[in-house]
């Protein structure tokens, strides 16, 4: 079946009027839907014409060219300074009105205003991590404000700052920040009102502060962000580097400063200053050696992203007469930093660097980049300001560094003992800077290090060993040899046990190994085997404790225990003959004279009965022998009495430690000896100082004979015993 379609005929006019009513239905539909809703606060720059006390803001908005910007769509918050506030700022700067400001001043009051970003003031104090919950952390924000190339004297081209530490990223305008002092930051990190009022004495702190400025109207809604009034003009701030440079008062750090920087010229940077301003000149990245804690021009912070919010730089400065003086200090054996390691110049400049935010309220517990408190109070604080990449003080003093305070500087700073310094740079640097320890060291000259067989190969960046007469070593060996002269040189003396070397006495190394010292005399294993002693030249003191100077090197023994004992043996029977000559019937002896069950590297201390006390031994049946006089058999035949021995002396060997009667270590012990069921046997120890009492297995007293002990060996000490120790071995 066929349909029809009839078409409808309309007048032109009425038709129309037809299209135009149902267009206008639509239009009507998306306003509504789509439209800028009626509640909607108007954009910043229409916001500050209504409130009509921005007149004078507005002139200068114009002239920055910044209207169509905060006239439109967008997202940031303005710090804006009402018209008293640029009134004042026209009379402080003597000009007549806004047309005293130019284009490029304009410019600057605009865009270190504006901050990217719309924040209430109850967000401002949030620090804003990306996928992260905010914090209660943030005191500044990044504005559009940036500096671009410049000139400096003495340098051709054009100059222009690292946006990281040690280096420059494209694309990173090194922005500036603008800090601000809001009740909440500042009570979530235990600081107060005082703390801003030390950066800016005699203005009132309100709760809401923008620099020096007050916040007199806050949270002002706008449909492109969100609009702060305050009660003054600010300029972007200067960074660290331009505050040191502008104060002639600090010439003289900033001058060391300059010995590490580098200038690198920039090709994009060139072409880009070129496209901007029409110049040809090249243009060149001020770089800051990245040894530094920081770049004192880096707007940034450390990861460069948005925790400029909650932290950056603090630089403590001394006054340029102080510094100096402190230089020619450190530099008394060098004379120049250029003649210095350069670690020298890096440890004076770190030490007043500090890699966060110094609050004046926090300085006494606040680390610098050497981890290292104040050696200052804030008494010693002449100058004091909040800039726009850290803070910066001016002092009357020096951050004394624990490198230069404390025994370590001794060697660091004298050319003499570089080898000596580089060996504690490897192993115990970081253990004797800590200014809270005591320490005493002899020092180790280079001369006398290479006369007996060590030095430094810097083309195979390793230590080397030669033996009178022998080839030459490299590696951990020859490494090896030497720290442990330098680890035997190093002492821990808390209660000043080295203060006075005139008497005698017995002190243990950093190694475990022992030193002896006796009227300015000091000797260890290595000198008592030559029969030598150090004699004491010169006596230094540091921080953390003294620092002698001998005519020596404190050296140890080649030989094993069984040598020494041979030898107390020959020099002093009486104590010490009978143990030897049944050691040297033993299985434990060798025919190297070490002792079997005794480990190379292992530390030992061997306790020897008299020859009296031997004898009571073999009355009691204790080791082979004639009960009845006490008469030793020195040459045991039979297993059982072999094995007499060899318990015996197991015994009277105390494993893995060392122990002399300096009041020290006390408590049980493990000796050599096993049970017959492995298991091990101890001796007590009851130790004082020059009395050290012994208890064996039947809690028998034993006496160490001081006079006769404190024998010096590999890793291990000899004492005298006045009686023999009786163990189980069930």
């Amino acid at each position: 079946m066929k349909k029809m379609i009839r078409s409808i005929q309309l007048p032109g006019t009425t038709f129309l009027l037809f299209i135009c009513l149902i267009c206008s239905c639509r239009k009507k539909a998306f306003d509504e839907y789509y439209g800028r809703p009626d509640w909607l606060a108007s954009p910043i720059y229409q916001q500050l014409e209504a409130h009509k006390n921005f007149k004078h803001l507005l002139a200068t908005i114009d002239k920055a060219g910044y209207k169509d910007i905060l006239g439109k769509a967008g997202y940031w918050t303005f710090f804006a300074p009402n018209d008293a506030a640029f009134e004042k700022y026209f009379q402080e700067k003597g000009i007549s009105g806004d047309d005293g400001i130019d284009s490029l001043m304009a410019r600057k009051i605009v865009t270190y205003a504006l901050v990217y970003n719309a924040y209430r003031k109850d967000q401002l104090s949030n620090y804003q991590r990306a996928g992260q919950p905010d914090t209660s952390q943030g005191y500044k924000r990044k504005t559009t404000y940036y500096d671009w190339v410049y000139t400096e004297t003495g340098h051709s081209g054009k100059i222009i700052a690292a946006n990281r530490n040690g280096g420059y990223a494209a694309n990173d305008n090194n922005n500036k920040n603008i800090p601000y002092f809001i009740d909440r930051y500042l009570s979530a990190n235990g600081l107060s009102g005082a703390d801003y009022n030390f950066f800016y004495p005699g203005i009132p702190y309100t709760g809401f502060n923008v620099m020096d400025a007050a916040v007199v109207n806050a949270d002002i809604a706008a449909e492109n962000g969100i609009i702060h009034e305050i009660d003054k003009v600010l300029l972007p701030l200067q960074n660290l580097e331009g505050y040191l440079s502008a104060n002639p008062d600090y010439s003289e750090f900033k001058s060391l400063l300059d010995k590490l920087v580098a200038y690198q010229s920039n090709a994009d940077l060139t072409h880009r200053n070129m496209v901007l301003t029409g110049s040809t000149d090249s243009v060149f990245v001020k770089l800051y050696s990245a040894a530094l804690a920081f770049s004192p021009n880096n707007e940034n912070y450390i990861s460069s992203g948005t925790d400029a919010q909650t932290g950056g730089w603090t630089l403590f400065v001394p006054k340029n007469d102080v510094l100096r003086a402190y230089e020619k200090e450190i530099l008394v054996n060098y004379g120049t930093f250029e003649a210095a390691p350069p670690t020298v110049l890096l440890s004076l400049l770190n030490a007043h660097m500090w890699q966060n935010s110094v609050w004046p309220g926090k300085l006494a517990i606040t680390g610098n980049s050497q981890h290292e408190v104040p050696t200052f109070t804030m008494s010693d604080i002449t100058d004091k300001k909040v800039l726009s990449n850290g803070f910066f003080y001016g002092m009357n003093t020096v951050q004394d560094a624990n490198v230069f305070r404390t025994v370590y500087g001794k060697p660091f700073l004298d050319p003499a003992y570089s080898l000596m310094t580089r060996a504690l740079d490897a192993d115990l640097k970081f253990s004797i800077i800590n200014p809270s320890i005591k320490y005493t060291i002899f020092m180790m000259p280079d001369t006398k290090l290479r006369a007996a067989g060590y030095d430094f190969n810097s083309d195979r960046n390793d230590w080397s060993y030669q033996a009178a007469g022998g080839t030459i070593q490299f590696g951990s060996g020859a490494q090896d040899r030497l720290y442990r002269i330098l680890q035997t040189s190093v002492l821990t003396t808390l209660n000043g046990e080295l203060d006075d070397l005139s008497g005698e006495g017995i002190i243990e190394a950093w190694n475990g190994e022992y030193v002896r010292y006796k009227n300015n005399t000091v000797f260890a294993s290595g000198n008592a085997d030559a029969g030598t002693v150090l004699h004491i030249e010169k006596l230094s003191t540091a921080k953390n404790g003294n620092v002698y100077y001998t005519d020596g090197l404190l050296t140890f023994t080649e030989n094993p225990i069984g040598y020494h004992i041979e030898q107390l043996a020959a020099t002093d029977p009486t104590n010490f003959n009978s143990f030897y000559q049944y050691l040297k019937s033993a299985s434990s002896w060798t025919s190297t004279k070490d002792i079997a069950g005794t480990v190379p590297g292992n530390f030992y201390t061997v306790l020897i009965p008299t020859n009296a006390a031997i004898s009571t031994a073999v009355k009691e049946g204790w080791l082979p022998g004639d009960a009845t006089t006490g008469t030793p058999n020195f040459t045991p035949t039979t297993d059982v009495d072999k094995e007499k021995v060899n318990r015996f002396i197991n015994y009277h060997i105390i494993n893995k430690s060392t122990i002399v009667p300096d009041g020290k270590k006390s408590g049980a012990f493990e000796t050599l000896l096993r049970t017959t069921g492995g298991d091990l046997t101890f001796i007590t120890i009851n130790n004082q100082l020059n009395v050290m009492e012994l208890r064996d297995a039947f809690n028998n007293s034993v006496l160490v004979n001081v006079a006769r002990s404190n024998n010096l060996s590999n890793r291990a000490v000899i004492h005298s015993i006045n009686n023999f120790l009786r163990y189980k071995v069930q």
